[in-house]
C-alpha cells in the first residue's frame, strides 16, 4: 500500500474491489448512493485525483478513485486484448456495479476520459454528470482527423506500438522518464512534489505495470479499437458534461476541442491558459471552483475571472 502524500490519509479507506474478473485497488471517500467515479490516464494513478476527493467528499459525494487494471495495485493481465477500449468499458460498469451507487458521475482525465467518452456515448450505465479533462471526444478526432500539428505531437502513440522498447524506457532508471513526463511539461511544477513522483516512479516499476499502460495504446491502434469504434459511429452524448481543458499541454492541441458540441447535447467548455495536460494536478483550484459552479448550478467562471486572481 502505497502512502498517501498530499492528502489527509485518514480521510481515505484503501479497498480491493472484485469487478470484470479481477481485483481492482480502489480509494474511497465520503458515504452514500451519489458516486463520483474518478478515472486516471497515462502514467498516473488514484493520486492524481488527491485534489478533487476531499472537495468532492465535501460536495456530498461518495469518491471512488481507482488504480485502472494495468496500473498500480490493480490487476495487470499481459495481453494485448485484455486492454480492448470494450473490456475496459466493461470495467468501468462493473466498478459502478459493485459500488451499489444509485446516481454516478464519471470524472476523468487523459485515458480515463477517452473511456468516459466512449462509456457516455455507448450508455454502458446511466451516468447523471460527466467531467472530461483534457481528452478530444472520439468523435471529434475520426471526423476531423488529426491536423500535422496533433500528428507531430503524437509521436508517443506509435512509438508505444513498439515491442518491448516502451517498457524498458519506462523503467530504466528508476522510472525517470514518469517522473520526468510531470515535471517537465506542468506549467506549476511545484504541484509534483518528490513524494507524488515517488509514487508514479515506483508503481510504473512494479511487474507487468508497464507493460499495461502501453497495452492500452497498442489495443487502442494496433488491436483497432479506434477503428472499431468509429464504425459504431457516435450518437449524442444527452448526459450533462462539464469539459476543461488545459492550454499548455504538450500532447494534444486545442484546436481538437472544437466541434465538441456537436456530439455532446448539454455541454459546458472552459479552457484553462494557465495549465498543462495535467489541468487537474496543476491548477486544482480553479479546476475545482469550476467544478463546485457546475455542480451547484451556477455559471461556470472563465480562467480569467478575478477569484482566480492574486
Amino acid at each position: 500500500m502505497v502512502n498517501d502524500p498530499g492528502i489527509d490519509s485518514e480521510d481515505l479507506t484503501h479497498l480491493t474491489v472484485s469487478a470484470n474478473g479481477l481485483q481492482f485497488h480502489v480509494v474511497e471517500a465520503g458515504k452514500g448512493d451519489k458516486l463520483a467515479l474518478c478515472l486516471h490516464g497515462f502514467p498516473e494513478l488514484w493520486i492524481s485525483w488527491r485534489h478533487q476527493i476531499p472537495f468532492l467528499k465535501e460536495s456530498g459525494w461518495r469518491v471512488w478513485a481507482p488504480d485502472l487494471r494495468g496500473y498500480g495495485e490493480s490487476d495487470a493481465p499481459s495481453d494485448v486484448s485484455d486492454y480492448s477500449v470494450e473490456t475496459l468499458m466493461e470495467d468501468i460498469g462493473a466498478l459502478i456495479d459493485a459500488s451499489g451507487a444509485k446516481e454516478v458521475m464519471l470524472i476523468a482525465h487523459d485515458w480515463g476520459a477517452i473511456l468516459a467518452w466512449l462509456f457516455a456515448t455507448r450508455r454502458v450505465r446511466p451516468l447523471v454528470r460527466l467531467v472530461i479533462m483534457n481528452v478530444p471526444h472520439p468523435g471529434v478526432l475520426s471526423a476531423k482527423r488529426p491536423g500535422w500539428r496533433q500528428a507531430l505531437r503524437s509521436w508517443y502513440i506509435f512509438f508505444f506500438q513498439l515491442p518491448r522498447l516502451p517498457e524498458w524506457a519506462l523503467t530504466r532508471n528508476g522510472g525517470a522518464l514518469v517522473a520526468e513526463a510531470f515535471k517537465g511539461s506542468a506549467c506549476h511544477p511545484e504541484r509534483f512534489p518528490e513524494d507524488i513522483l515517488s509514487v508514479y516512479q515506483q508503481a510504473a516499476l512494479r511487474p507487468g505495470r508497464a507493460r499495461g499502460m502501453v497495452n492500452y495504446y497498442r489495443a487502442l491502434v494496433r488491436g483497432g479499437g479506434a477503428r472499431r469504434q468509429a464504425l459504431i459511429g457516435y450518437p449524442q452524448i444527452e448526459v450533462p458534461t462539464l469539459f476543461l481543458w488545459g492550454e499548455q499541454d504538450i500532447a494534444l492541441t486545442k484546436e481538437t476541442t472544437l466541434g465538441t458540441d456537436e456530439l455532446v447535447a448539454d455541454l459546458t467548455l472552459r479552457y484553462l491558459p494557465d495549465a498543462s495536460h495535467w489541468v487537474q494536478q496543476d491548477q486544482p483550484e480553479v479546476v475545482n471552483e469550476m467544478l463546485r459552479c457546475w455542480l451547484e448550478g451556477e455559471p461556470v467562471p472563465e480562467a480569467d475571472d478575478s477569484r482566480f486572481l492574486d
